[in-house]
């Protein structure tokens, strides 16, 4: 066993803050991963809402973040994590895929993942012309027609991403109108290679044995069919939160989202949960950072108890 005052469990935006509050409070920090530190960032192209950057890529500033955590004296660690325990003594014990990480305090930071549709085609084809990430996947699709499903800011910000690469992005939005930032909304409407299919559902993704070749399309107004053709499709429809390892703990609300108070504590003393993970309305990286250091704070406080 591993042992350390704290361990962050998730190494995104909110995760490495909350482990670089720590470590700066000289305590023995771990930051547990099972990917590649930056979280969603790396899968984010130009980030624009910032503060101190008019724009940054998402794995540049990933990439800083990390930097000033390690640099603080965090240990990084691989890891996918099991379960979580408490034992009698309030220690923490992290049981990952390999090893074991004991601590006095837990911060979870793992986000959330993307949510599929659930029809026919999206399984058959993910990575043969489904996908939910542009900046992974575009460079595939340079000058060929693509659909993007979905209507908030990821949706539209990957879509005019994609509008670099591709001949035209059609988005496909079950609602008449976007749930995206006003300042994407205009850019969209007015880049010459975007559309929009509004008040309608995607029912099916149709291809051929290697590729996509259309979506099935249901306007809800108009209750017809349609088949669009297209070569990709880029799934942006809400998130479900990582937090299947933590069940046990029962803190988590039904659809999974960990539940905490405004200083990031959950119901049992000595976990905190940040970032997008957390039971919240606003999910940004300036808000997991806001997120991480105020539970890399308070672990600090809740650790010195035993100290």
């Amino acid at each position: 066993m591993k042992k350390y005052d704290v361990v962050v469990i998730g190494a995104g935006p909110g995760g490495m803050t909350a482990a670089l509050y720590a470590a700066r409070a000289n305590l023995k920090v771990a930051m547990l991963d099972r990917g590649v530190y930056g979280g969603q960032m790396n899968n984010t192209d130009d980030i624009e809402n910032y503060p101190g950057f008019t724009s940054i890529k998402g794995p540049e500033l990933g990439e800083k973040m990390y930097q000033s955590a390690t640099n603080s004296g965090v240990e990084f660690v691989y890891g996918n994590v099991q379960k979580v325990t408490v034992d009698d003594e309030h220690l923490k014990h992290v049981q990952t895929d390999s090893d074991e990480l004991v601590s006095k305090a837990v911060i979870i930071a793992t986000g959330s993942t993307n949510r599929k549709l659930g029809v026919p085609g999206e399984e058959e084809f993910s990575g043969k012309g489904v996908s939910y990430c542009a900046v992974c996947d575009g460079a595939f699709f340079k000058d060929r027609d693509v659909s993007v499903i979905g209507g908030g800011d990821s949706a539209i910000s990957e879509g005019l991403y994609l509008a670099n690469l591709a001949d035209n992005v059609n988005v496909v939005h079950h609602r008449d109108k976007l749930r995206a930032q006003r300042v994407l909304q205009e850019r969209a409407f007015d880049n010459d290679k975007m559309d929009f299919t509004w008040d309608s559902d995607v029912k099916e993704i149709i291809g051929d044995e290697n590729q996509v070749t259309g979506i099935k399309v249901h306007n809800k107004k108009t209750d017809q069919d349609e088949v669009v053709p297209t070569s990709g499709v880029f799934i942006y429809v809400g998130n479900i939160p990582n937090s299947q390892a933590f069940t046990n703990l029962k803190i988590t609300d039904e659809a999974g989202w960990i539940k905490t108070n405004d200083e990031m504590e959950t119901t049992i003393p000595g976990i905190y949960a940040v970032g997008d993970v957390r039971q919240k309305k606003l999910r940004q990286i300036t808000t997991a950072v806001g997120d991480g250091g105020i539970a890399g704070q308070n672990a600090f406080e809740y650790v010195e108890q035993f100290n």
